[in-house]
């Protein structure tokens, strides 16, 4: 955030059209900006944690691997559990400072489906243009060449509405509010 803002002050970047993106950890990271700060004006969040207690192995379903890996970033349950409910995008979807595009592995165990499924449920009339793209077969990271390429494709188209650019020929994805 502090590098995008410091882009847009040195007249580097235009701040009107930042965006942000990311899968998993990352995936957390654009959609914590996009819903805590007015940095970014639309993002791409991949399979992401947006519940931090339900992506714990105390309190939620993840894998065995990653279940107390929020331990040292975010502290031990049950003594934090305010600590992990400010900080979890889930809760603070009604802050959203844009568009947002969504994609999830339905097979994904490490970060469940059902936490974007929720997220993207809570903004249904809203009036915020989104877009969720749920990919059968795919785990936690796509690995089918027509998930890559679909989900690149609809990333572009996203960002060619939200940013006001042409994106000849690929597919226009739909946006909800």
């Amino acid at each position: 955030m502090a590098v995008a803002e410091a882009l847009v002050a040195a007249g580097l970047a235009d701040g009107d059209r930042l965006g942000i993106r990311g899968g998993s950890a990352g995936g957390f990271t654009a959609a914590a900006s996009l819903t805590t700060t007015k940095t970014y004006r639309a993002g791409t969040v991949m399979y992401p944690v947006l519940d931090l207690a339900g992506w714990t192995g105390t309190e939620g379903d993840t894998h065995d691997f990653e279940s107390r890996y929020l331990d040292g970033l975010v502290g031990p349950l049950p003594g934090t559990r305010q600590r992990y409910l400010e900080r979890s995008p889930l809760a603070n979807v009604g802050g959203l400072a844009g568009p947002v595009l969504f994609q999830q592995g339905l097979e994904d165990r490490i970060c469940p489906p059902e936490q974007a499924d929720r997220f993207v449920a809570k903004l249904a009339g809203r009036g915020i243009p989104y877009a969720y793209q749920r990919f059968a077969g795919e785990q936690h990271g796509f690995r089918q060449a027509a998930t890559i390429v679909a989900a690149l494709e609809a990333e572009l188209s996203f960002y060619g509405q939200v940013f006001g650019f042409e994106t000849p020929g690929v597919a226009r994805l739909e946006l909800s509010r």
